[in-house]
């Protein structure tokens, strides 16, 4: 027996990921910005080291996604962790390959887009879509963070590689990454282009407009950056962070709570 539920209250109700809103790209954009700030705080203000700092952030991730794939639907405060960890070994990942194995940015940017690729292409052989609106499977849902990890690893190299290996700035970064993901805006609302096609195209950009950003708070004056810190450059966005995070957590509450008092009288069908 199977209940007559509408697709977008299925949506709502099991789906481990959230709705794709305004604030979802604010807290995304954010925990990009921090991804990049917190990596350099911790392997240079404390000291620490890119090899410490790697194992010390993988670490966390990993007990992050055990909590994550424990839940049965979306939670706000695991969810966002696990975003917020991910950017900062993404970013790792691509600092150790530059500064540790000595790749250049440019191979590790074509590198990171074949893999992603790839990761896109076995996604969508196994599950026929690769729409974040239908991750109700634990197996859909490890595709889409082997796909997120390797997003911000991409948008780490290419976002240093414009800036930085190119000598163009965080201003300039900042401007062209933004004005990026607003010709993908318009092309969606405008001229109705494939949504999962944008969604992810946007996705992968935020990565080294966060990026942008952070430097440009984050650097000294003299390497182009307006000289706030890493410090308070992270405190001040993970507050933030956890503030939005929180609103949607409430809202998430309120309308599941809607949906299945909708929903409780539905005559149940047969399978």
């Amino acid at each position: 027996m199977t209940s007559t539920m509408p697709e977008h209250v299925r949506t709502i109700l099991f789906n481990r990921v959230p709705e794709i809103t305004l604030a979802f790209w604010v807290i995304k954009i954010l925990a990009t910005t921090t991804g990049e700030t917190f990596a350099d705080y911790i392997n240079v203000d404390l000291a620490l080291g890119l090899s410490i700092t790697t194992w010390i952030m993988g670490g966390l991730l990993i007990v992050a996604l055990v909590a994550q794939f424990a839940t049965k639907r979306y939670t706000s405060g695991v969810y966002w962790t696990v975003v917020v960890l991910i950017s900062v070994v993404g970013t790792l990942i691509t600092d150790n390959l530059t500064d540790v194995v000595g790749l250049p940015l440019w191979v590790s940017t074509v590198i990171f887009s074949g893999v992603l690729v790839i990761t896109f292409g076995i996604w969508f052989y196994r599950e026929r879509t690769l729409s974040i609106h239908t991750i109700f499977s634990r197996r859909r849902e490890a595709f889409y963070w082997v796909a997120v990890l390797f997003t911000f690893a991409l948008g780490t190299a290419a976002g240093d590689l414009i800036t930085e290996g190119f000598g163009l700035g965080y201003v300039f970064g900042t401007i062209l990454f933004a004005s990026l993901i607003a010709v993908i805006a318009i092309v969606r609302f405008v001229f109705r282009a494939n949504v999962v096609f944008c969604f992810w195209a946007a996705y992968i950009l935020t990565r080294p407009l966060g990026a942008s950003i952070g430097d440009l708070l984050s650097q000294a004056p003299a390497d182009g950056g307006l000289g706030v810190g890493a410090t308070a450059t992270s405190v001040v966005f993970l507050a933030i962070i956890v503030g939005v995070a929180t609103y949607l957590a409430v809202k998430v509450s309120r309308q599941r709570r809607a949906v299945s008092l909708d929903n409780a009288t539905l005559e149940p069908v047969s399978a």
